[in-house]
């Protein structure tokens, strides 16, 4: 082996490269990255932070105001995780699919900042009777309006500018699974659109303004599942996923999230569906997904 060789290998695989750049720089006296409080000095010391790509959960978190009070809301250990991955304190977390704010209740509970923004009108104000009155307004603002419609990137921005910020650090997504679920009877709905194609063009809508209002260099959180029709698997979340991709993210992490307590639909039928999967001849979902995303400079 020449010496060239033997020194590249000791040093290992070159960088690609398109490969992202570091960005894991401190941003202070400790050992922290710009995007979160961890202090890699200590980093034997979070191990409530998850790092594996298998969230199995065994059931929802229903403390500090966390419920399953509403169906189609994600598991509230998601916003967790995502806080503490990707966000410091006073860090602004914008939810386009605010729905009864597991987001909103999670931002007051880690002192992260929020911009929530919900279709519904009766939503919007029942989240705001969850939040600590004089976060309201303030650290936790609450907008009224259509994540697909481009009116809602002049609304972000104002609250933003109230807010002494020009971005946001984060973003959850969690949208409708399609018309699994219809939440509304409001015609910009994602769980009314007619056919796939129509809601992946609101969805890569609502993702374009996301990514307009996301501070460079950090991150956004897909939550989304999967759905049959017509005996077909539908992969909704990677049709998103492209989606995400096509309007600059990209795409950091997948991960499979599976829970077991305390949830509606399947886990009250469980028989029934285990009946309808031997004779249909599929599997019956357990999963979702958790997909991580960064904007680039």
């Amino acid at each position: 082996m020449s010496d060239p060789e033997k020194r590249a290998q000791e040093d290992g695989p070159a960088p690609r490269p398109d490969a992202e750049p570091s960005r894991c720089e401190p941003d202070g006296p400790s050992n922290t990255p710009a995007y979160s409080d961890i202090d890699l000095d200590r980093w034997r010391d979070y191990d409530h932070v998850w790092t594996d790509s298998l969230w199995v959960i065994e059931s929802r978190d229903t403390t500090g105001g966390h419920g399953l009070d509403y169906h189609g809301n994600f598991v509230p250990q998601i916003a967790t995780q995502s806080f503490l991955r990707y966000t410091k304190a006073d860090d602004i977390v914008l939810d386009l699919f605010l729905g009864s704010g597991t987001s909103a209740i999670e931002a007051q509970r880690q002192k992260r900042r929020l911009i929530g923004v919900e279709l519904k009108a009766d939503l919007v104000e029942y989240v705001g009777t969850k939040i600590e009155p004089q976060l309201l307004g303030d650290r936790i603002r609450l907008l009224q309006g259509d994540a697909t419609d481009d009116a809602i990137v002049g609304q972000i921005r104002r609250c933003l500018s109230e807010m002494g910020a020009e971005h946001v650090q984060l973003i959850m997504l969690h949208p409708p699974y399609h018309d699994i679920i219809t939440f509304s009877d409001h015609p910009a709905d994602l769980s009314r659109t007619r056919g796939l194609p129509h809601f992946l063009e609101g969805f890569e809508s609502a993702a374009r303004h996301a990514f307009q209002v996301l501070e460079p260099h950090r991150f956004a959180i897909l939550v989304i599942g999967d759905k049959y029709a017509q005996g077909e698997l539908i992969p909704l979340s990677f049709y998103c996923l492209d989606r995400m991709q096509q309007v600059g993210f990209r795409t950091k992490a997948i991960v499979v999230k599976n829970i077991e307590g305390n949830e509606r639909g399947k886990g009250r039928d469980s028989n029934l569906w285990r009946y309808r999967a031997l004779r249909g001849g599929f599997y019956i979902f357990k999963h979702e997904y958790v997909m991580v995303f960064r904007k680039p400079s």
